[in-house]
């Protein structure tokens, strides 16, 4: 039984979803692995939504894991020292661990260009 509907053009079809996550910014998912409600975790937990909302606006899912309610979590991800950032997508999968408070080094572990000098916000 023949169809009557033209044939799909798949060429242009991936042309067409290149274009669209071309123009759209890419969506993060990250996880952050900390230990407890320490001081340190309390500022990576800070450090790291301000960045998010200020370089990720919209575009992006934040889980926070204590390793300490979590740990077979922390376990198979093979988490070794806290904090530690996990950025899941876009791929490659990277991991920054410790201080979360340099943006340049948060943004180069996640394969952003960097910020220009001029207009750069620390």
């Amino acid at each position: 039984m023949m169809s009557n509907k033209p044939p799909v053009n798949r060429a242009k079809t991936f042309e067409k979803s290149l274009e669209v996550s071309a123009s759209s910014p890419e969506h993060y998912v990250l996880k952050l692995y900390v230990t407890g409600s320490t001081p340190r975790s309390t500022k990576a937990i800070q450090d790291i939504r301000a960045f998010c909302e200020n370089n990720l606006t919209g575009n992006f899912e934040l889980e926070v894991i204590d390793i300490h309610q979590q740990p077979l979590l922390a376990r198979s991800e093979q988490i070794i020292a806290a904090p530690t950032l996990i950025k899941e997508e876009p791929l490659p999968l990277r991991k920054l661990i410790g201080d979360l408070s340099n943006t340049e080094r948060i943004r180069a572990n996640l394969n952003m260009p960097p910020t220009s000098q001029t207009g750069a916000v620390h």
